[in-house]
């Protein structure tokens, strides 16, 4: 059962791990991006980061909708973790299930403007946000699970 989708670029940290992971129960984090799945060093630190008794599965975007319907990760507590807005919204569009994303972190970069103190988007970020709430899915910023919830819909 998919408990939290979370945008965050730094995808596996200390966040993820020490409030996030135990405030939901989380019994397996995936993370959906396609360059840590090439990747065995970026996949090794991640396993180092991740908490102990905790699956850690690191798929390609396209991977993850079936690896999500394998029944072992069907009846499990899971945590995805996704990169970026594009990809979040790829992954709306095969996953009918999400109805709400948590964005954690999304660095500044050239163009990005900030909505919050930890999330910078760029004009094609916003594009591809606004299209996520057309499809009535739940966009809110919080850090860690004791934060106020802010719509993301009222800071862009």
């Amino acid at each position: 059962m998919l408990k939290l989708i979370r945008i965050d670029d730094r995808l596996v940290h200390g966040q993820v791990a020490f409030t996030w992971t135990p405030a939901l129960g989380i019994d397996c984090i995936i993370v959906a991006n396609d360059r840590s799945a090439g990747d065995e060093f970026l996949k090794m630190t991640m396993g180092l980061a991740k908490p102990a008794g905790v699956r850690l599965l690191i798929k390609t975007v396209g991977e993850t909708p079936a690896c999500l319907q394998e029944p072992k990760n069907k009846s499990g507590n899971i945590l995805l973790i996704i990169e970026s807005v594009k990809d979040a919204h790829a992954l709306c569009a095969k996953l009918a299930e999400i109805k709400s994303i948590n964005f954690g972190g999304i660095r500044t970069k050239a163009g990005a403007k900030p909505i919050s103190k930890a999330i910078s988007l760029t004009d094609a970020e916003i594009v591809l946000v606004r299209e996520l709430l057309e499809k009535g899915i739940e966009l809110e910023v919080r850090q860690v699970p004791t934060d106020k919830k802010q719509l993301v819909e009222n800071l862009i």
